[in-house]
């Protein structure tokens, strides 16, 4: 395809592709840059992706012919490096992965360029004892898991130093880069649909706060829930996953499980809410960001992707201890603050996808134009 000055072959590497979430619309986004570029993954289920995704060239692993891979890949943790290793990227010019696990660690074919986009280093491996401490994790798991997170961990430490550049979704990523590898990050914060929202008049609003989530242990969402629950404030849930039997067995008589609902449904919910709430730490949080492009407020931990996208007082309500008591304090604090969704609406558009794409475009360049002049200055030398 031609960019620059010429033709370059691009490869797009994804972690897994089964489910559709904040990683997905930031590889979405790399393909609309890079419409004729194959995107390697270890696995895909078609099912659980937008019908789109059945025209790019997929190309898969060995791990996508193992027994209910697609659609439960946890179980074959310690086989992506060897299934990522074995990929052969000869041919291409540069290499762009996706990746908050292992889609870094692919192999660079000798002369290419291989840019990271890092939604983070791996949570999992890194902070275990956390997940571990959500995560209803066998006797046996639970002895086997702490050796193989360490070897994870060097195999994470070692793929990131075979980088030529990376970029972090957040400026919280960015100091887990730093941490975890020793490397320095740009961050481009990722795209979000902020055109699609739309403010709704104030006499729509309506009693109840919002939550757009999967459904998962560490997003913590047991939080707001017992928050509400003690509050008696109307609480609507967005979303499914595994943890949804347990939630809905804490949840109390103002609390409302929607399931997953359409995009537009989802808008008309941001637009109408008194505020939205995010208990977890989130790498970035695109959602975060979509309520606040409808004029709506936002109530999160002030950790991760929060202190880029959330503005306190201004564009939402931050809070600092991950507590039932700690988001209390949050929504009494709430209920005595004005909010303007024009303010709102304007710090939300600084998540554009546009934004994103034009960020991108220049980042991918600049790079490739550093490492011609040095190789330029290298040959000089010689």
């Amino acid at each position: 395809m031609e960019w620059g000055h010429g033709i370059v072959r691009v490869a797009l590497v994804h972690d897994y592709l089964n489910q559709y979430g904040g990683a997905e619309r930031v590889l979405e986004a790399l393909h609309t840059l890079f419409p004729d570029a194959p995107v390697y993954t270890s696995l895909y289920d078609p099912i659980a992706l937008p019908a789109h995704y059945q025209t790019w060239d997929i190309r898969t692993t060995f791990i996508q012919r193992l027994p209910g891979a697609p659609r439960r890949h946890q179980p074959y943790l310690a086989l992506y490096p060897f299934a990522f290793g074995r990929l052969k990227l000869t041919g291409y010019d540069v290499i762009l992965s996706s990746s908050s696990a292992f889609a870094k660690g692919v192999p660079k074919p000798p002369g290419a360029l291989h840019i990271c986009y890092c939604h983070s280093p791996m949570r999992f491996a890194w902070n275990f004892a956390h997940y571990a401490a959500r995560e209803q994790l066998s006797p046996l798991a639970r002895r086997l898991l702490p050796p193989l997170m360490a070897w994870l961990r060097r195999w994470d430490v070692r793929t990131a130093r075979a980088l030529d550049a990376i970029i972090a979704n957040s400026s919280a990523v960015a100091e887990r880069i730093r941490r975890y590898w020793g490397r320095e990050a740009t961050v481009i914060f990722p795209p979000v649909d902020v055109e699609r929202a739309q403010p709704a008049p104030p006499s729509e609003i309506e009693d109840y706060f919002l939550i757009v989530s999967r459904l998962v242990p560490y997003k913590r969402l047991d939080l707001a829930i017992a928050a509400c629950n003690a509050l008696g404030l109307r609480l609507k849930v967005v979303g499914d996953g595994r943890d949804r039997t347990r939630l809905q067995a804490q949840a109390g008589p103002t609390v409302e499980f929607l399931g997953t609902v359409s995009d537009e449904e989802k808008f008309a919910l941001y637009a109408r809410c008194r505020a939205a709430i995010f208990p977890a730490e989130d790498d970035f949080g695109i959602a975060q960001v979509e309520v606040q492009a409808a004029g709506r407020p936002a109530i999160a931990l002030a950790r991760g992707g929060a202190c880029d996208t959330v503005i306190d007082g201004v564009t939402g309500v931050l809070f600092a201890e991950q507590t039932v008591d700690g988001l209390i304090a949050a929504l009494r604090r709430f209920e005595h603050l004005t909010f303007s969704p024009e303010t709102i609406v304007a710090h939300a558009r600084r998540f554009s996808r546009d934004r994103f794409l034009g960020e991108m475009r220049t980042f991918i360049e600049s790079i490739r134009a550093e490492r011609g002049a040095r190789a330029r200055a290298a040959a000089l030398v010689s």
